[in-house]
């Protein structure tokens, strides 16, 4: 579904955005206090009363619409505009822990934040070009709150704030696309590679089948990723750098599988690529698990089951065929 730019929104679609933005984190934060409620008790309390103040932010911006262009606010949501990140719906696993609460909440801000900065620059209404300013310091200040979060998680030492800035944005820019690419590629291209090599076992077909879904996968990942957002409002980075990486990453996941149908012997190809494939889903659990706070059980069963399930359809074709 084509969405609308940021730069081709009026002014009364700003504010509805706006108000959608802060009723949306409302919640969020409501579903983070009563998942850190029974281990965390007194950051839950902080979290409710960062849901009330989301609230009122609300209700300020309702108002401000009011006295500008009556009561009927458009229906267009974050999804609706290019260039937001799509959210994880981490708030609603449990038991929730502190570390994933706090890499959401700095996601958050950080987006609503450059959506205020950057509306103040299209908005010429004096009060409500104040409204938003204001709203962006507020931002600010939640952002500092979710990096206090990560400071009860270390024992010595104080991350400075160019370090959490720069951590951040490898998260934004590098570690979520790369994983997405890498995820795409190593799964993605298991079934025509392993079709090609049982409906032949040729190894060299395999290999030449293997190589185009490759880079056919990557070609097609990078443009994905590279128009899917422009970075303006969530801060991560040139399209071009995202795609460049995702592209890569795809493409490497799945020629990782296709180098051993190099070798002549099919038998012993296969084999080799089998250990291949098992230690390629081994690393995207642990990165997973590193990087995106899943439980590295279960990271493992869902890329071990989805990744079998792919190779399996390859065989069956390929045995076919």
């Amino acid at each position: 579904m084509a969405k609308k730019s940021f730069k081709d929104l009026t002014e009364r679609e700003i504010l509805a955005v706006a108000i959608q933005l802060e009723e949306e984190d409302s919640r969020v934060y409501g579903d983070f206090a009563e998942g850190l409620r029974e281990s965390y008790p007194a950051t839950a309390k902080v979290f409710e009363e960062m849901q009330a103040e989301e609230s009122r932010h609300r209700q300020r911006l309702i108002e401000m619409h009011q006295q500008r262009f009556g009561d009927h606010i458009p229906l267009i949501r974050r999804q609706d505009v290019k260039g937001f990140i799509e959210r994880r719906p981490v708030w609603l696993v449990r038991p929730l822990g502190l570390n994933a609460v706090r890499k959401q909440v700095e996601i958050m801000e950080l987006e609503t934040r450059r959506f205020y900065e950057r509306a103040m620059q299209k908005v010429s209404d004096a009060s409500t070009r104040k409204l938003l300013g204001d709203l962006a310091e507020v931002e600010r200040q939640h952002s500092a709150f979710a990096e206090s979060l990560a400071e009860k998680q270390v024992s010595s030492g104080a991350r400075t704030e160019e370090d959490t800035s720069r951590r951040r944005m490898f998260m934004l820019q590098v570690i979520q696309p790369g994983l997405a690419g890498l995820m795409d590629g190593s799964v993605s291209t298991l079934a025509p590679i392993f079709a090609a090599a049982f409906a032949t076992h040729k190894s060299w077909d395999a290999f030449l089948v293997g190589l185009a879904a490759s880079l056919g996968a990557g070609i097609s990942m990078a443009f994905a990723e590279a128009l899917s957002d422009d970075g303006s409002l969530t801060g991560r980075g040139r399209p071009v750098v995202r795609g460049l990486v995702t592209g890569l990453m795809t493409s490497a996941g799945g020629i990782g599988h296709t180098l051993p149908f190099l070798i002549a012997s099919f038998h012993a190809a296969f084999s080799v690529a089998m250990l291949v494939v098992a230690v390629e889903l081994a690393i995207i659990s642990y990165v997973r698990h590193r990087y995106m706070d899943t439980p590295l059980l279960s990271s493992a069963f869902q890329v071990i089951v989805g990744g079998t399930l792919v190779f399996a359809v390859g065989i069956l074709i390929g045995a076919r065929g």
